[in-house]
Formats: C-alpha cells, sequence, structure tokens
C-alpha cells in the first residue's frame, strides 16, 4: 500500500459516513446508557454508602483487569473469525451485570459486575473499531469515527446524570436511595439488552472479512503492524498510567474533598460526556487543517495545563468547570487516534491492534486507579492530579517524536477490487 495525503476536503461526498454504520453506532448507544450509570453508582453511590475508596479502586481495577485478560484472545478471533459475534456477546454482558447490582449494596457484587463489564468491554474493543474501520475508507474514517465518539459521550453522559432526578423521584413517592438506586439498574438491565438484540436484526446480512492466509500461517500481526503498536503503546501505556491515578476516581474525590453526592457528580460527568461530544465534532475539521498527529499533540498538551489546575480551584464549582475543559481538550483527540491507529497498522490487524492498544492503556490504568484509591483514602487530594498531569506531558512529547513523520495508507473502499484510491 501507498502513503495516503490528508487532502481529503472533510465535506466531500465521498467523506460520508455509511448508513450501516449509523445505525451501528445509533443502536450500540443503549449499552451506554447502562455502562455510564454502572460508572457512576460505583465510584459514587458507593462511598455515600460507606463503601471505602480502596474497595472502589478495587472493583475498577477488577473490571480492567477482566478487559485486560480477554482482549488478546477476543483480538486474535476477531481477525480469525470475523467481528460481529464478538461484538454482539461482549453487548450481551451487560445487562445481567445490571441485574446483578439491583440486588444488594454487597461490594462482592459489584466486584462480579464489574468483572462481567470488564470481559465485555475486551469483547467490544476488539471489534468496534475495527467493524467501522472496515466499513469506512481514509476520507471519511476521520468523521465515523467523531460521530462514534459523540453518540458514545452523549448516552454514557445520558447513563451519568440519572441520579440527578433521584432526590425528586424519593420526595415524590417516598422511596428510600436504596430502592431508586435497584430500581434503575432494573430498568437499565432492559435498556442495555436493547443493542444485542437490535444489532443481531441489523446485521443479519452483513459478512466478515474472510481471514487472511498470513493469519493462518500463524503470524499474529505483520512487521509493519508489530512496530507500529510498538511505538503507538508507549505513549498509550504512559497515558493510561496517568489517567488511572485520579480520573476514574473523579466522583470519589468530589465525595471526600467537597461532600458531593452523585445527584451531582453523576451529572457533572454527565456535562463531561457533553462537552466531551461537542468537542468532537471539531476533531475532523482540526484533523483536516493541522493534520492528525499535531492535532492530538496540540490538544492532549493543553488539556494537561487543566488537569494541574483542578485541585487549586477554589470550590467545587470552579474545579468541576476546569474538569469539564480538561475533558473535552484531552478526548477531542480520542477520535482522531482512533482513526489514525486503524490508518497505520495492517488491515488484517485491526482487532488485534484495537485490543492491544487497549490492553497497554488499561494495565497501568488498572494499577494506578488502586492507588489513587489509596491516595485519596489518605487524605491526598493534590498529589494524584499533579502525577497525572506530569504524566501526560511526558506521553505527549513522546507520541510526537515516534509518530511526527508517519502518515496514513491508502487502501482500497470497502468491495472495491481495483486497489489505492487516487488523492481527492
Amino acid at each position: 500500500m501507498k502513503l495516503r495525503s490528508r487532502g481529503s476536503k472533510v465535506d466531500s461526498p465521498r467523506t460520508k459516513v455509511p448508513a450501516q454504520v449509523k445505525w451501528l453506532i445509533l443502536l450500540a448507544s443503549f449499552s451506554s446508557i447502562g455502562y455510564g450509570y454502572l460508572i457512576t453508582a460505583t465510584t459514587a453511590y458507593l462511598p455515600e454508602q460507606g463503601v471505602g475508596s480502596g474497595q472502589v479502586g478495587l472493583i475498577i481495577g477488577a473490571s480492567g483487569l477482566a478487559m485486560i485478560l480477554s482482549a488478546i484472545p477476543f483480538g486474535v478471533l476477531s481477525d480469525r473469525l470475523g467481528r460481529k459475534r464478538l461484538l454482539l456477546g461482549g453487548l450481551a454482558l451487560l445487562p445481567p451485570a445490571m441485574f446483578i447490582c439491583s440486588w444488594s449494596l454487597d461490594p462482592r457484587l459489584y466486584l462480579v459486575a464489574g468483572i462481567l463489564s470488564g470481559v465485555a468491554e475486551g469483547a467490544i474493543l476488539s471489534t468496534w473499531n475495527a467493524m467501522i474501520a472496515d466499513q469506512t475508507t481514509v476520507d471519511n474514517r476521520d468523521i465515523a469515527f467523531s460521530l462514534s465518539f459523540i453518540v458514545n459521550g452523549a448516552f454514557i453522559g445520558l447513563g451519568f446524570a440519572l441520579p440527578f432526578a433521584f432526590p425528586w423521584l424519593m420526595g415524590l413517592g417516598g422511596w428510600s436511595s436504596v430502592q431508586i438506586h435497584s430500581w434503575a439498574f432494573v430498568l437499565l438491565g432492559f435498556v442495555t439488552a436493547l443493542s444485542p438484540l437490535s444489532i443481531l436484526h441489523m446485521l443479519r446480512g452483513y459478512q466478515d472479512l474472510a481471514p487472511s492466509a498470513k493469519l493462518r500461517r500463524g503470524n499474529f500481526l505483520m512487521e509493519r503492524s508489530k512496530r507500529t503498536l510498538l511505538h503507538f503503546s508507549v505513549s498509550n501505556t504512559l497515558i493510561g498510567l496517568g489517567a488511572g491515578l485520579i480520573i476514574p476516581l473523579v466522583p470519589t474525590w468530589f465525595w471526600l474533598r467537597y461532600g458531593i453526592p452523585d445527584a451531582y457528580s453523576g451529572p457533572l460527568l454527565a456535562l463531561t460526556s457533553l462537552s466531551i461530544g461537542l468537542a468532537a465534532i471539531f476533531s475532523p475539521r482540526l484533523a483536516h487543517r493541522y493534520g492528525q498527529v499535531p492535532s492530538i499533540v496540540m490538544t492532549q498538551g493543553i488539556s494537561t495545563i487543566f488537569m494541574l489546575a483542578i485541585p487549586y480551584m477554589p470550590g467545587a464549582a470552579l474545579a468541576g468547570a476546569v474538569y469539564l475543559v480538561r475533558a473535552a481538550l484531552m478526548n477531542m483527540a480520542g477520535p482522531i487516534m482512533d482513526s489514525y491507529l486503524m490508518g497505520i497498522v495492517d488491515k488484517e490487524d485491526r482487532g488485534l491492534a484495537s485490543a492491544i492498544n487497549s490492553i497497554v492503556w488499561r494495565v497501568p490504568n488498572s494499577a494506578t486507579t488502586v492507588l489513587g484509591g489509596i491516595m485519596l483514602a489518605a487524605g491526598y487530594f493534590y498529589l494524584p492530579f499533579m502525577l497525572a498531569a506530569l504524566i501526560y506531558l511526558l506521553a505527549v512529547i513522546v507520541f510526537w517524536i515516534n509518530f511526527r513523520n508517519v502518515k496514513v495508507y491508502d487502501e482500497p473502499s470497502p468491495g472495491d477490487p481495483r486497489g489505492d484510491h487516487d488523492i481527492v
């Protein structure tokens, strides 16, 4: 394959997202609602009920470990046998996780739910990006990943925001907080089940890519993919290391630092998802104007400044506002990075590449989440942010050094046998 110019116009007809990709993104969003609520309940509701931040960190860490252990075999199966069945299987694991949490406040049940959601995440991450990339081209891939990022963020935000209505419901019906949270889990168990059922119907005629001869000979990655992933993994490992110290524990931090319950920290996370989604709207334009790698470096670098400022803000409102800006800037690079990675690895390696990319982020993230929970439990409310900012800065520098001269590769359109495109 030849190197691809990034000169295609963002508003060209060839940049339109295929209809099936749009429907896939929309139907998967039902699962995002439940996943968002599960995060809020674990990190904010459990501490309100007396569960220690160390235990919360353990639950999050176990979920990450489950994803880590499952993602590599899922990635191999995704490239060998196809994406569809694995994606459906991962989505089908989320409803049981919701129902389990409705039974009791026992942290052990949340631990089981966290493990189930981690395995589900492993299956989804090893298929999702690859499925979108398989059905798009260099011309429309940035926009497709941005759309996925926006819709997914909006529906996760809806899950985050659900607890905001709970005080009103408690006053309306005289129900307890425990009852409301439990019933929400039951309702979301049915809502998350809509994703696998509807996608199963939509993809009934979808044909996965045939496994390549290279994989049948026992090689897991082509040499170019190996080199690319090695360099990409260095930066992503550092990002995961820094993020794990505080980002999953932000609701816990607000509770311990300011006494803010999930009725307010949940909506903050929802606003965060909304700001991330709005920021992602500009990702394709940003990548088109400055290039993918400069855009990633610029947004992540600026966001690091806001990360460092969060714990020094005078009050919860200002801290929340700065956190919103940091999240929008940092995650504006998300769809660009996903699209970029899918364009610099071989087509036959996308499933495994997505899995490896997720793992090298999640392994250090899971480890440092436990460490971050211990820091917060000990009263160190500034240190996690400072350490995270320093590690982020190092990650940005390393990414620029490794990829400033690496361009994406051109490829045929899905179903196009002619080979490489001409530059549009």
